[in-house]
């Protein structure tokens, strides 16, 4: 169907139907409403062409996926997070476009977005701390939030991040209240700007604590089930193991228990862990008493935010950058206890 039949159907003009669709503010609510349940009932959707030309954006927000050397795409958080800005787009009668591409080819793959003009703006994904992303979308003028920071960019831009150095610095603080001394952390790859920052937080607690560092204690890698079970094999294995190990994600955390059962020990008291939790659909730790403490901030509900604040920034009210900083919040759950 087209615009001109839907409009003859309704009774309205070509004019103001696409207004009403495409969220022009001076169509009255009422109209706008009436207009929306007569598209679904006879299953009538706007060309993407006529709505670039109608309100000078698309109605369609870009996720550009680097896929080199590791798997983003089938990532448990990241699957969470898409679903929640999937949901923030159908709400908005929005759509989503997936790219992958590889490392070095991502910024060939947003100017193509970009002079193609089907795509109103970008989700950035995965920041490093020294990312050049957003000064290449500043400089080809596309609309973006990142999710997550990237330190050193100075000029204004708008992100949605957790506060992890405040995160990892507090779950690092609780284990130190509990007694324990022995520490590890196993991080996500530290290039990323969010694993930088739970580095710190640790350190700093550590620091605080008038304690000294042990690199045999840390490690950096993509965040998986087999890194958390061989990395707690090989603390556990140590002359002097830690009493406590710090995960950056429930999928860590779930090899680490394997492997602490494995060794006939027994979590929460042999061995204390606390996890960062995303909230995932398929990795719940949400029991009365949940198995994990953990430091918990939804994935989703960030990338239901990111959408909301690109869709702001690209829709007719061109919003200025915002900052969403989120604060996570300890759950005392069953995996850890004072040291024996």
């Amino acid at each position: 169907m087209t615009l001109k039949e839907f409009a003859k159907l309704v009774g309205m003009s070509q004019t103001t139907v696409s207004r009403a669709l495409n969220g022009h503010p001076e169509v009255n609510e009422k109209t706008r409403a009436r207009l929306i349940e007569a598209a679904r009932q006879h299953g009538y959707a706007a060309n993407a062409h006529a709505q670039f030309l109608a309100t000078g954006h698309a109605s369609i927000i870009g996720c550009v996926i680097p896929v080199t050397g590791r798997s983003e795409i089938v990532n448990p958080i990241y699957a969470d997070f898409l679903a929640g800005a999937g949901e923030e787009c159908s709400a908005r009668r929005f759509d989503i476009n997936l790219s992958m591409v590889a490392d070095d080819e991502q910024a060939q793959a947003y100017r193509r977005l970009k002079s193609k003009g089907l795509i109103g703006g970008v989700i950035v994904q995965f920041p490093r701390h020294d990312d050049s992303r957003p000064a290449l979308l500043d400089s080809i003028g596309l609309p973006y939030v990142v999710h997550g920071r990237v330190t050193g960019h100075d000029a204004p831009y708008s992100w949605v991040d957790v506060n992890n150095q405040r995160a990892f610095e507090r779950a690092t603080g609780f284990l130190l209240q509990l007694g324990h001394r022995r520490i590890a952390l196993l991080n996500g790859i530290e290039d990323f700007d969010f694993a930088h920052r739970r580095r710190q937080g640790y350190l700093t607690a550590l620091r605080d604590a008038g304690l000294s560092t042990d690199p045999a204690l840390m490690a950096s890698r993509e965040m998986t089930a087999a890194y958390g079970y061989g990395q707690a094999l090989r603390l556990l294995d140590m002359p002097d193991p830690p009493t406590a190990i710090l995960c950056s994600a429930t999928t860590i955390a779930t090899g680490i228990r394997q492997a602490v059962e494995e060794c006939g020990l027994t979590l929460g008291v042999d061995l204390s862990v606390v996890t960062f939790d995303d909230d995932l659909s398929y990795y719940a730790n949400r029991d009365t008493v949940p198995f994990f403490t953990a430091m918990r901030s939804g994935v989703r509900m960030a990338g239901r935010l990111c959408a909301q604040r690109l869709i702001e920034r690209i829709g007719p009210r061109n919003a200025p950058a915002t900052q969403d900083l989120l604060e996570a919040e300890l759950v005392v759950g069953r995996s850890t206890a004072p040291p024996r």
